[in-house]
Formats: C-alpha cells, structure tokens, sequence
C-alpha cells in the first residue's frame, strides 16, 4: 500500500531567525521593559510606558530646570539606585526606573509638605481649585495633614501684572514655568524672580508690566493659582464646565478647547498640537471668546424702513424684522436683477470668516444658483488668488525644521500670525534654523535674524533676484550664499504694506520660485482665506484651487452651471458698484469701509449699489452706514465646520453653544436663499456639504467628514495648478530722497470688530500715529507727539508723529485701522507704491 502523505521536508540545520528588538533604547520601568526613543527625556519616557511621574515645573515645550523636585524618582545607571529629577535626565542603555518605592514616596510626600507650608488653603475661592496640579497631588502624593502651625505668608492680592493677568503671589510654588515662556518662548522677559532666599517671588519690575502678547499663555501653564486671567476670574468653578475640543478660525488654525457653562463661553484654552501652534495662543485670540458673548451681538434681521417690507415708510434707520420679511424682500430683489441686468449685477465681498462648509456653499448659491463669479473673500489686501492657489507649498513644521533656511517676506508675523512667530522663533533661537529678513522695517523676529535685509517699498523684487543670481554685492553676499546652498528654502511670503500693489510681492515669489529648493507658506492674515480661496470664494478659481475655464464641466455636471466668465475682484466689484452696476451686493462678515485700503471708494459702492446685504454676528461700520438689510450670523463656538489653514491643514471646528436669539449659520442662509429661488442645494447638515466637497474637489478627496474627524492633525490637503512664470518684474520706481515712502502695517490689536468687542482687550489698540525714525524726525524738526500733515498726490491727513527706530531711513509708517489717523485715503492703488511729503502744522 502506497502512502500518499506529502512529507515535510525539514532542514534541522536552518537556524531560526529571532525577531529584531523594537527600535529605541531598553529601559525597566517598575519591573517591565520599555524601549524609549535616544535622546528621550526620561520623565516622558516613564509617560510613555503608561506610568505618570508627578510634577510642577516640567513642561514639554521648554527647557527642564529641575526646580520643583517633584519628579524625584529612583534611577539606576549602573552605580546604584539613586533618588533623581526625573526631568533632568535622558534615557541610557539599561537604565532601571522605579518610581513607587518607599524612598520616592517619601521624597514626594516631604516636596508637598515644604509647598504647603506658606501655601493659602484658599482652593473654595481660587479659581484653579478643582484643576489644580497641587491639589490633586497633595491628594495623590502628600502627607495628608501639615506639621506646621505658624502663620503663613500674606501679600496684597491680586496684583494685576497685565491688563489681563492677575497675580496671586502667596499661591506661587516658584515652579519658574511663567518666567521660562516668557523669556524661552515668548521673548518676552517681562516677568521675573525677585528677591532672596524666603522672600523670593515672581514679579514684574515696576512701570514695566507683562504687556505681552502670549500672556495668557502663562496663566493656561501656571500650576497652581498664582496667575489668573481677568476676563474669565471668578466666572465659573471647572466642574460647571464642559468643553469641546475645536479650532480657533485664525490663518493658523491654533486648536483650542471651548469651554462654557450655561450655554455661555467662557474660556478658550491652547492645545498641543504638534503640527501648529503648540498648545500656545495669543491673548487676542485667547480672549476673544468675549465678542461671542457680548451684547452687541445681533439677534434678529434688521431692515431700513418700517420692518414690513416697507422701505419708504420708516425712515433710514435699521429696525428690527423677522427673518421672512428680509429674505422676501432679498429674494424679490436678486430676482429682479436677474431679469433686468443679469447674474453679474451680483455681487458678493467677504466670507473669509465663515467656516469651510459656508464657504463652499456661498460659493455654489454664487456661482451655481445665481451664476455670478462677482465673488472675493479677499479685501484688497492679500495675494492674487492663482498665485496663493498655485506655489508649491512647506508646511509649518517643514518650515521650522532644525537647521533649517526661512526667508520671512511678509508683515511682522508677532503683529499678524501670533502663533507662527512662536513657531519661527523656536525654530531660529533653539533648533539652529537660518532666518532672512526682507522687510521694510524691523519686525519680531529681526533681533534674530542671520541677515535682515531693509528692503524699500518697492524693491523688494529687485532684492530677491540678487539673493536668487548672487549679484547683490558685499550687503548681500552672505543671504544669497545662505539661500543658494541651503537643501531646502521655506518662504514665509505676505504683503508688507498695504501701501504697495499686490504685484510687486508677486515679483519676489515668482524670482525665489525659480530655485528647485524653495517651499512657500503663504501667510494671509485673514482667518480662513486659504479655506475661501481652496473652495471658489473667489473670481475665476472652483472648489479645488482649479481654475473656472479648467473644472467648468465638472462642475457644470455636479451645479447645472457656472459662470460663463471670470467675475471682479473687489476692488472692481466696488468700483461697479460705486458707477450703479451691482444690484444686489452681499457683505459675508465684511467690512468695506474700514477694511479696504480705499475708504472712499469703498463708500461710494455702498451708496451705488442698489441692495446692500450685511450678514455678520454685529453691526459694523459698513452694515451701520450702508446696508439695507442686516442678517443675524452665528459667530465661531456656535456652530459646525471646519477650517484650513495656511498651510492647507483642514482641522475641525465645533458649536459648543447656541447662537442668540434667531441668529443663523452662514450656510444656512445661503441654502434658504437658494430654496426660495427654486434651486435647492440639498444642503440638510453640515456634514451634508463636507462630503460634497470630497466628492467634487479632487484635492479634498480624503477630506469628507468622517476623515477631518478622525484625524488627529487635521488631513493636509495639497494640489492645485502648477506654478508659471508670471512674467518679468515690474521696474520699481524712482526714489526721492526729500519724500518718505509709505508702509501701511498691521497690529496685534486695531479697531477691528473682534477688538472692540472684547472689553479686556480692546482698551491695548493704541491711538494711530505715523512713525518715522529719530534720525528722520530730527531732520524735520519734530518731537515725539508732534501733530504733522502728511500728502500724497492724493490727498492730506493729519495726525501724530512716534518716533520709533525700528522704522528705517526713509520711510513713514502707519499701522492699519486705528483711532486718530485713517491714511488710506493717500493711497492709490492704481500706483506701486505711495510716496508721501511729512510737514509740520
């Protein structure tokens, strides 16, 4: 009988391969072996392994000092067990950890009992109790019960350190994590130890308050109460919270928590997000959540005349309506210009605020319902849409990478992009990374920059051909060396004044775009502009940063149809407006009169065109002066989406509460409008439009709304054209050295909407002034607070003169949007620069 068994043949020989350990270093926490990363602090490695090391002055994000002795563990390097700071040490090859020993706990047990000595047992009234680090180890990890009697320390209280930060001194553990940021992070170092041995604390010199910017930041740190915030002190206990993790609408898209109680917001709060801001905020945005809530908010349609409908029956102020009547009276008039002058006597400006999803739908109740491509986020103070849509892009962390080459081309990013000057900074101070300033004037970052480059309004593309050709000379020789021989170029590109036409910074880009190793960030301001030029709030561009000639029969099969042309830009839909071309014109949190560098321009449109629309959560200037209809819109926190920010990064946003009143998503109306028009949208949600994105725009093909939701970094959406020669740059003009050439910038705080409406912080927007340096006010005879005209072939304003030396030779400068001096009306945008004359009065 045959066996027909296969038989396995075996080789006895063959040796069997054991698998290759886990990439890292061996340690042993507490009896099991962990592999940790080389070079890994050891208190994140023990974090790592699921084993949590109590501590106060360790933070990720800055240097360990070693200060609190909380971390005190057991470490064994090969001489023995030793009790040591666990955040002062690396892992090694072998090292044994212990961290629940009798030695450590008696090491944590005596660390809380010295805090605790001169500590106010005050946690029903400070407003870290129920947050508090020191409370919960004290529970954790301390005595129990304190040894001491003697009276504890006392001091005034509160001090304000800020006009925002408040300072509890007898609360303070010294843990020097506020002092780190503000002089490691921030730059700041307005905030120190003062004083010796037990009279030691944390302070501000005196006349020199912790007027920074990123405050907040330490208030968000601070492990105990010493350091409150004054708009949030005292509102809620943190168990009457709740919360939800979203992302603040910034060009950053910084992720944050909402945090409210009884459908009130209360406090936004930094996360660490490794590919943005850190976990770091800027105070503006910090404390911005006061505008939602504030009284000025719109609750109800308003409409000049009677409410009814009736436009010459109630005179010209804005009464209060219902949502019917105004969407009758709009629905009645985009009919009518339908009929009589045709899809382009529509117009809509804005939008930059709205979430994705209302940006995607404004664009398609535009482009695909009305049939107008008369749209434009933008204010006339940004970048060509094409050229935003089509640069190769670097993302932050690109950008910032250790030894890395940035050439920052753009406004002070400590004024505009708060949180992307602390990216920047950590980048070149820490981690060795080369910075090339070109710009007017001195910004934030100019103290440490390799080279910083004065470049005059004007000539800034002229500059970058001699740092791209190395022709520049000696000045230039060691930037255009460090450009042209480093691996990889990330350009952080912007306007650098509002004064200067948008081609001449198209020049620079189109010069630094000829070398194969340069990536571009491009860093618009507005919050969500990348979002609104990506999704077709814009002339000529569809969803996808395609162009409308490119996608129109794709689009035309997923809308029906689109625009037969290429719309205006806003400039050009307000100058039609101002001639009585536009009959309906829509306002998308927009704000003409005081945003765009031409007021007077800006004025006439509103006075030309027939219906004026504002949809915004407050009243502005323009809604104020010139709309005939004011819609209600729901402000961030109080409703759904996402956003993009300027490195094409789509993180969610959330609603955390409701809006007041009968205020509406922007979506929302955009997609009523359409249903009474008879062409529905079929907009149902909000998640109803992020899938229709990722079906019709191949660049957010990943990005429906399980995916953003999923994701914890947002999903980076990339693509778009190829990037064009644009051409040979536009010769700058001639210089007259008895002039001063203008440079319009942009500060941290101005008289925006989001300021004003903010009571902590909108007292820090300073009175407007034009700047020139000491030398230059020397030659003219003037003081600090002299009042001078200053003319262009325009006009005349006057107002007063700051000497600031950061300001070069040459140049006057006027920060945008303040109280007491409007120098817009000097500017013609037709020029490539404004040259101006400085007199006295």
């Amino acid at each position: 009988m045959t066996d027909t068994t296969d038989e396995i043949e075996t080789d006895e020989s063959a040796e069997i391969e054991e698998p290759a350990p886990p990439p890292g270093v061996p340690i042993t926490v507490n009896g099991e072996v962990f592999y940790a990363a080389p070079g890994r602090n050891l208190i994140d490695a023990c974090e790592d392994a699921g084993v949590y090391v109590p501590r106060f002055c360790y933070h990720p994000r800055m240097t360990p000092v070693g200060m609190c002795r909380m971390c005190l563990i057991e470490v064994d390097t090969g001489r023995g067990p030793a009790l040591t700071p666990s955040c002062m040490l690396t892992v090694s090859d072998g090292m044994v950890v212990e961290t629940e020993t009798e030695a450590v706990k008696k090491a944590q047990d005596g660390v809380l009992e010295l805090l605790l000595i001169n500590h106010p047992l005050d946690c029903p009234v400070c407003d870290k109790g129920g947050e508090c680090p020191l409370q919960d180890q004290t529970m954790s990890y301390g005595p129990g019960e304190s040894r001491f009697v003697e009276e504890k320390r006392h001091f005034e209280k509160p001090i304000p350190i800020s006009d925002t930060v408040y300072l509890d001194r007898e609360r303070c553990i010294l843990c020097d994590r506020c002092t780190r940021f503000a002089a490691e992070v921030a730059g700041d170092p307005l905030i120190h130890f003062m004083g010796r041995g037990n009279q030691t604390e944390v302070n501000t010199f005196p006349d020199d308050p912790f007027s920074s910017y990123f405050s907040g930041n330490t208030v968000q740190i601070c492990p105990v109460g010493a350091l409150t915030a004054k708009p949030y002190r005292f509102k809620a206990r943190p168990w009457d919270l709740s919360e939800v993790a979203s992302t603040y609408p910034n060009a950053m898209g910084d992720r944050i928590t909402i945090q409210s109680s009884r459908n009130e917001v209360l406090r936004y709060l930094g996360v660490d997000s490794d590919a943005v801001n850190w976990g770091w905020l800027t105070d503006r945005d910090r404390f911005s959540f006061e505008a939602t809530m504030s009284e000025q908010r719109l609750t109800a349609p308003l409409m000049r005349g009677d409410g009814l409908g009736n436009v010459d029956d109630g005179g010209d102020e804005l009464v209060a309506t219902t949502w019917a009547v105004a969407l009758q009276r709009l629905v009645t008039a985009l009919e009518d210009a339908d009929n009589n002058a045709g899809p382009e006597s529509v117009a809509v400006l804005g939008g930059a605020q709205l979430t994705n999803e209302g940006q995607y739908a404004w664009a398609r109740f535009a482009k695909g319902v009305i049939g107008t491509d008369s749209i434009d986020a933008q204010m006339g103070d940004g970048l060509p849409a094409d050229i935003v849509a089509s640069m190769p892009r670097t993302t932050i962390s690109q950008a910032c990478a250790k030894g890395g080459t940035i050439v920052l081309l753009s406004g002070d990013p400590k004024e505009e992009l708060g949180s992307l000057y602390l990216r920047l900074r950590h980048a070149v101070v820490h981690d060795g990374a080369t910075l090339i300033e070109l710009t007017p004037n001195e910004t934030g970052l100019t103290k440490h920059a390799a080279h910083s480059v004065r470049v005059r309004p004007g000539e800034v593309a002229s500059v970058a051909a001699a740092l791209v050709t190395g022709t520049g000379g000696d000045e230039l020789a060691a930037a255009s060396a460090a450009i042209t021989g480093a691996d990889s170029v990330s350009v952080i590109c912007g306007r650098t004044s509002l004064a200067d036409n948008a081609s001449l910074t198209v020049d620079a880009i189109n010069t630094f775009a000829s070398l194969d190793t340069v990536r571009f960030l491009p860093a618009l301001r507005r919050s969500n502009v990348h979002g609104a030029i990506d999704l077709g709030l814009t002339p000529g561009m569809l969803p996808g940063r395609t162009s409308l000639d490119a996608a129109r029969a794709a689009f035309t099969a997923a809308w029906g149809s689109v625009p037969a042309k290429a719309g205006r830009d806003t400039a050009g839909i307000l100058a039609d407006a101002a001639a009585g071309k536009i009959a309906v014109l829509f306002l998308l949190g927009a704000d003409p009169l005081a945003d765009f560098p031409d007021p007077e321009l800006a004025k006439a449109a509103l006075d030309g065109a027939g219906l004026v629309i504002s949809i915004d959560p407050f009243v502005n200037e323009s809604a104020a002066y010139g709309a005939d209809i004011v819609m209600p819109a729901a402000a961030f926190g109080e409703v759904d989406g996402s956003h993009t920010n300027l490195e094409g990064r789509i993180t969610p946003l959330r609603q955390k509460v409701t809006p007041p009143g009968t205020a509406r998503p922007d979506w929302m109306i955009a997609a009523e409008l359409a249903m009474r028009l008879g062409k529905d949208m079929g907009f149902a949600s909000v998640a109803d439009i992020t899938n229709e994105i990722a079906a019709v725009s191949p660049m957010h093909a990943n990005a429906d709304a399980a995916a953003i939701d999923a994701a914890s970094d947002g999903v980076l959406v990339s693509g778009g054209p190829a990037w064009t020669d644009q051409g040979a740059p536009t010769p700058a003009p001639a210089y007259d050295r008895y002039s001063f050439r203008l440079v319009v910038d942009r500060t941290m705080y101005d008289g925006g909407t989001q300021t004003t409406m903010c009571p902590s912080i909108a007292e820090l927007s300073k009175p407007g002034a034009v700047r020139i340096s000491s030398t230059e006010a020397s030659k003219l005879g003037v003081r600090d607070g002299a009042i001078v005209r200053i003319s262009s072939q325009r006009a005349s304003v006057e107002g007063p003169v700051v000497i600031d030396d950061r300001v070069a030779s040459g140049i006057a400068a006027v920060a945008h949007n303040h109280v007491g001096l409007d120098i817009r009306s000097l500017i013609d945008m037709n020029e490539l620069v404004t040259d101006v004359r400085i007199e006295t009065v």
